[in-house]
């Protein structure tokens, strides 16, 4: 998924030119302070509903209608800070993760600040950055800010943060907890006063707003700065690798760019002759520090994967918090291999809102950035398949505990070592069943029988989903056949008729000719519209189709393996 800088959608940016030429030509002066906010609200509306493929699709837009009545109704008096929280809030009605207010950095001098920093390990916050005096707190737990609980406090700032979940909500509240403006805006705080930090062992602590100004003279202790770094620790670099031990082989995947010094090729082909060297049992490849860039950098990588797989080596993918935009694509990707993902909640969601254009807002100077596409995973990988806008989640959850922080340990990484066993992906049996994955359920209760490994039968598969050889044997035999265009659509839904299909196939592949179990006739609902009712009437007297299903929705993942155990078990 390729970022854009900038980009311009003629209709719409002419019908918007118009509308500033006409304002310009009725004041034939410069606009007051006033007209100039009203101009910039309604070209920040139009902009939106221009560029954004369903703006409302999350909020009504009744809702952005009122509230741009209500914040002109205070064009006149407000600062210069609270209309921009105010554009921040509009914006955020969006409840999109990639489109957000940006450029308010011009505001800074006007803004205050707590001289402080929060972070979230492992289900709590943490005091991470106090003035010098206030060193002695750094590492300790705080549960509340002017009394409200913390959860409170980040639910409040979801009005102005652009976010479509919690876990990007949390990241986004940390990164601008500091801003004394921001909890004054949303009544969490007065002008001029004290913040108080709720400490779970000590404090109270009391910060006092200081301006920008005065922010860059004070003596700020951050946790971290003395504190000793694992091996893993985020590096400067687009991508590095090496052994962690004579078993584990490392790489560290931080943005989903090409190194201009480094392609991504000749990176791959040097990991790929690490690995052949080393003989190294498990591969981990960490993208918690990736926040996105082009989803397709990372291919020649994951086709060296792939290979290494193939040969017996176990590949894990590390994702945390700040796993953000196509480093969500490529960790799904990795589930789409068979790797096991290890870590914490990204803040990315699976399917969501992305390919990220841009406008500005003619009198501020504020940049927009906006979503122009909806990315759907599950389309073309079942590994997203039920899924839609959350959170990726790991498949072992194995989150940085401040403990491990302390001691400068990576809590993933060192867990990962300590248990050298196979790991397995997470079940979700109540899933959706798709084309790809239910051959793959027949490959394996047949025995997983022996085939040519060839390309890839269909021009629609990718070449390194885990599902690759039970398609290849499943042309083979003639299980699967596919489209007259030579596509397969693995990732689509399997219905019913087809799961019929399948099955009488590979019986029939197998030479195998199972019982009739069933004298009940067929369910009338599985003979509309069947285009094969011979497979039907087949599959359900041999018993493979369930007795009881609820035949309105579509079969699911647990109900595949139930049709593959009777058939081949």
């Amino acid at each position: 998924m390729k970022s854009k800088p900038h980009f311009i959608r003629r209709t719409a940016a002419l019908c918007l030119a118009v509308l500033l030429a006409l304002s310009t030509t009725v004041l034939a002066a410069e606009p007051s302070r006033t007209q100039a906010r009203q101009e910039d609200l309604e070209f920040l509306y139009d902009g939106l509903k221009a560029y954004h493929p369903n703006l409302f699709a999350n909020t009504p837009e009744a809702e952005f209608l009122a509230l741009k009545a209500e914040i002109g109704t205070r064009l006149e008096t407000e600062s210069d800070v609270d209309f921009a929280l105010d554009l921040m809030r509009f914006t955020a009605l969006a409840k999109d993760s990639h489109t957000a207010l940006g450029g308010t950095g011009s505001l800074m001098a006007q803004i205050h600040f707590y001289p402080m920093a929060l972070s979230w390990r492992s289900g709590r916050w943490y005091l991470t950055a106090a003035p010098a005096a206030d060193t002695a707190l750094l590492g300790k737990e705080v549960t509340a800010l002017n009394g409200r609980p913390m959860d409170e406090v980040v639910d409040t700032f979801s009005a102005i943060l652009s976010a479509d979940n919690p876990v990007k909500l949390r990241r986004e509240f940390r990164q601008s907890c500091m801003a004394a403006d921001f909890y004054e805006y949303l009544g969490l705080a007065k002008a001029g006063e004290s913040l108080v930090l709720t400490l779970a062992d000590g404090g109270p602590l009391s910060l006092a707003p200081v301006s920008y100004s005065s922010f860059g003279d004070m003596e700020i202790a951050q946790l971290g700065a003395s504190l000793a770094a694992p091996p893993t620790a985020q590096q400067a670099s687009y991508y590095w690798a090496q052994a962690l031990d004579s078993r584990t082989y490392y790489i560290q995947y931080n943005t989903c760019r090409e190194d201009p010094d480094l392609p991504m090729e000749t990176f791959a082909a040097q990991v790929w002759s690490d690995l052949d060297t080393s003989g190294a049992a498990r591969i981990i490849l960490d993208l918690r520090n990736n926040g996105g860039g082009s989803d397709g950098v990372i291919w020649p990588l994951l086709t060296v994967l792939r290979q290494a797989m193939d040969l017996g080596t176990e590949v894990v993918g590390l994702i945390g918090e700040a796993t953000f935009s196509s480093a969500i694509i490529n960790a799904v990707e990795l589930q789409e291999m068979g790797a096991v993902l290890v870590g914490d909640s990204t803040s990315g969601s699976v399917d969501h809102f992305g390919s990220v254009g841009s406008f500005r807002l003619p009198n501020s100077g504020f940049s927009v950035g906006v979503s122009t596409k909806y990315i759907d995973l599950g389309t073309i990988l079942d590994a997203d398949a039920g899924r839609g806008v959350v959170p990726l989640e790991p498949d072992l959850s194995v989150p940085q505990t401040m403990a491990d922080t302390l001691s400068g340990k990576d809590s993933a990484v060192e867990w990962l070592l300590a248990h050298p066993e196979k790991l397995s992906q997470k079940d979700f049996p109540d899933a959706p069943l798709t084309r790809g994955r239910f051959l793959g359920q027949l490959y394996g209760a047949s025995g997983q029988p022996a085939a040519s490994w060839d390309a890839p039968p269909f021009t629609d598969l990718l070449g390194i989903e885990w599902y690759l050889h039970p398609i290849n044997w499943a042309y083979q035999c003639g299980i699967a056949k596919g489209s007259a265009d030579g596509s397969f659509a693995a990732a689509r839904g399997l219905t019913w008729q087809e799961a019929a299909v399948f099955l009488v196939r590979t019986a029939e592949a197998l030479d195998q000719t199972p019982a009739v179990t069933r004298a009940a006739p067929l369910p009338d609902i599985l003979c509309q519209g069947a285009w094969d009712l011979d497979a039907l009437e087949r599959a359900w007297s041999w018993g493979l189709l369930p007795e009881a299903g609820n035949f309105t929705q579509a079969p699911t993942r647990a109900q595949g393996e139930a049709m593959a155990a009777a058939l081949l078990g």
